[in-house]
Formats: structure tokens, C-alpha cells, sequence
């Protein structure tokens, strides 16, 4: 389509060793809660000593707060918002991957507005409620080439009462006013997660890429993206210290993350995040993977896009694909290449009994993607996915 909107006002500042300019950049506010995780990394590996030093020499206070798991939850979005007003927080800096660069969004919200996080949330047994103030500013510094939130207005947060797990926000003003992306900070990043969140980037580009609401803009960023991972993403799980591939992954994470802004992921993502609001230690992208083929096969058997798997399968590696059923096959050579091609639901507790409770909980949590499928998906189809997915 010759049709599309893009609003991404968001500052990019990309490249190995940026981190050290931070401090010359413009900061939104004078104190800042930091975000980090409930692990070790960002102290480990030096991350969180030099974010702090960089915003102390742009003349930032901090004050740190590290709750965030795997899968941010409903709780530990609510404690951060209440230390960042209980400390007089005026913006908030996200410094890791997407978990903790969604929750921080999330929080950026509660910090200035009254309720619960789930008064705001639309879908599900979300009140759906707007908004009463702006959220507080943002800065980003991603840790992982997985989720793209750096680059949107958007985080995924999980209600732990319910099982619910949903996207939260959508509003203008939670785009980080300033992402950092500086590979160098992935290198620590173990090969396991490595691919995990590499299978994270090209899901967002591919399904934005077969997505109704797909445009030439968004054609543009998605089929570079699914280039790159073709080309660097099993180098980067293979070699760690590989910078030419963890730039380009880097790279092909954030423009993917712009690509969702532009058109709209399609039910794949409403299925895995259901599955890992019922199981939360599934990472969110090992679950895309094991029903990546299943999910994307029910397309290519209804011929829904043909012309689009077939340059997806080029993207990716395959030259000389001619038929659709080619990107299936490109998609298991690269899950073999990385060491995810034997992951398996049963590891993680799930079973087909949970099969439609599951179908059930993505249609009712996250059913507005399923308006961007290139054809139709019923609930009874989503069993079949996950049937046909289940080792």
C-alpha cells in the first residue's frame, strides 16, 4: 500500500562505546530512577557503574531500582512507580532488555497517574481507562538485540493474579525521548539468549512484513531486518565477541522495533504471550520459536501470501526460494544454526490440556492483533498451532 502514518519521535544514538556520551545528551529531568534487572548483569558486566557515572556528569541524581524478572509483572511495575514518587523521580531510565525497558514504561505511567496499572490496560480484564497525566520521560539503554522497545510506545506486562499477559501503553508519550544502543553492552549476552531474543527481532519483522496493516514504509524497515538476522544472527550465538554481528543485530532489532510502529505483529505474539502469562519462566522468545513453524505454516497452506513468504525465504538466506513452504524450510535451517530447532513446551510444564485455555486467554488478552492475520485464525486453529507444536 502507497498508505501508512509514522510517528517515531524517539533520539537514536547507535554504535559501539556510545554509552560514553550519554552525559553530553540532553536529559529530561534531574533525577532519575535507574531500572535494571533482578540479575546480575548490568553490575557484572559494567553497565550500571557506567550508566551512573554518565548521567552523574550530566548532572543527574539516581536512585536504583532492580525488581524486574524475565517476564515484568503487574507488582514490580507497581513498586517501581512507588519509589519513583516516593523519590521524587522526574523521568526514569530503562538499562537492560526488554523486560526491563517495558515495566520501566509501565511505570513512567503509575508513577503519575492514581489506581492500579490494570485501570489502564485494554483488553482482557483491563478497565481500559485513558490516561489522567502524562506518563514521566523515558531514556533507554538496551542490553539485548530482542525486543525493539527502545524504538515504540509500548511495553508487555503480566498480571500475576490473573495470568493475563498484555501489551500496556500505546500512548505518545511513553516513546523514550532517548535510546541508547550500543552493542558493545551485548557481548555478555550467553548464546541460549542470544538466539531467543534474535528469533524475538525477525518475528517482528516478519510478521509486520505479512501483516494486513504492512505498507511500503513498513515493507522497507522488515525485509532489512530479516536480512541482517539471516546473515549475523548465528554468528552472534556462535561467537559473542562477534561485534560486525552484534552491531548488525543491534541494528536489525531497533529497526524492527520501528517497523511495529508503523504496522501491527500479528496473533503469533498473542499466543506466546499468553503462554508465558500462564507459564512466566517461558522466555518470551524460545515460546515464538516453538510455535514459530506451526504459526506460520497454517498461512502458507492457505496460500495467504505467497509472493511474501517466498522473499522472506530470500531475506533470509535462500536465494533461490521459489515457493512459499521455502521460508518454512529457511526459518528451520537458521533455528538449527542457532540450537533452538529441539525446544520443547513439556520442559516448561506446559500440556495439551492447556491448549484452550491458552487459545482463549491470546483472543481475549491480546485479540486486536488478530486483525492484522493475512487470513483468518479461529480460536480452533490456535489449538491446532499448538498441537502441532508440542514436543
Amino acid at each position: 500500500m502507497m498508505s501508512f502514518q509514522m510517528y517515531v519521535p524517539t533520539r537514536f544514538i547507535f554504535g559501539n562505546g556510545r554509552l560514553d556520551e550519554l552525559h553530553e545528551q540532553s536529559m529530561p529531568g534531574k533525577k532519575a530512577l535507574l531500572v535494571i534487572s533482578n540479575g546480575k548483569s548490568a553490575r557484572n558486566s559494567g553497565a550500571l557503574s557506567r550508566t551512573e557515572e554518565q548521567l552523574k556528569m550530566a548532572g543527574v541524581e539516581t536512585v536504583i531500582f532492580d525488581g524486574i524478572g524475565a517476564n515484568p509483572t503487574k507488582t514490580s511495575v507497581m513498586a517501581g512507580a512507588a519509589a519513583a514518587r516516593e523519590n521524587g523521580c522526574d523521568f526514569i531510565v530503562a538499562l537492560g532488555g526488554g523486560s526491563v525497558m517495558d515495566a520501566s514504561k509501565a511505570m513512567a505511567m503509575m508513577a503519575v497517574n492514581d489506581g492500579d496499572l490494570w485501570d489502564y490496560v485494554n483488553g482482557g480484564t483491563g478497565k481500559g481507562k485513558p490516561l489522567e497525566n502524562q506518563a514521566l520521560p523515558v531514556v533507554c539503554i538496551t542490553t539485548t538485540a530482542g525486543t525493539g522497545s527502545e524504538a515504540d510506545q509500548w511495553g508487555v506486562v503480566t498480571n500475576e493474579d490473573t495470568h493475563e499477559k498484555i501489551g500496556v501503553g500505546g500512548y505518545d508519550c511513553l516513546f523514550p525521548v532517548l535510546s541508547v544502543i550500543d552493542p558493545e553492552l551485548m557481548k555478555s549476552v550467553p548464546p541460549e539468549f542470544t538466539a531467543y531474543q534474535g528469533f524475538d527481532t525477525l518475528f517482528h519483522a516478519v510478521e509486520s512484513y505479512i501483516s494486513t496493516f504492512a505498507s511500503v514504509m513498513s515493507d522497507m524497515y522488515a525485509v532489512t531486518a530479516i536480512e541482517k538476522v539471516g546473515e549475523y544472527l548465528a554468528r552472534a550465538v556462535k561467537d559473542g565477541g562477534d561485534m560486525e554481528a552484534r552491531e548488525n543485530m543491534a541494528f536489525a532489532n531497533t529497526i524492527a522495533g520501528i517497523v511495529m510502529t508503523i504496522s501491527v505483529t500479528t496473533a503469533q505474539h498473542s499466543i506466546e504471550q499468553a503462554m508465558s502469562g500462564f507459564y512466566p519462566d517461558l522466555p518470551h522468545g524460545a515460546g515464538l520459536i516453538m510455535i514459530s513453524k506451526a504459526f506460520f505454516g497454517f498461512f502458507v497452506e492457505k496460500h495467504a501470501c505467497d509472493e511474501r513468504f517466498i522473499k522472506m525465504a530470500q531475506a533470509l538466506g535462500m536465494k533461490e526460494a521459489q515457493e512459499p513452504q521455502d521460508f518454512i524450510t529457511a526459518l528451520a535451517d537458521l533455528q538449527e544454526a542457532c540450537g533452538v530447532a529441539d525446544l520443547k513446551m513439556s520442559d516448561y510444564g506446559i500440556v495439551p490440556d492447556d491448549f484452550e485455555k491458552i487459545a482463549k486467554s491470546a483472543r481475549e488478552t491480546m485479540g486486536g492483533l488478530y486483525a492484522a492475520n493475512p487470513s483468518v485464525l479461529t480460536d480452533e486453529d490456535c489449538v491446532e498451532i499448538l498441537r502441532k507444536s508440542y514436543r
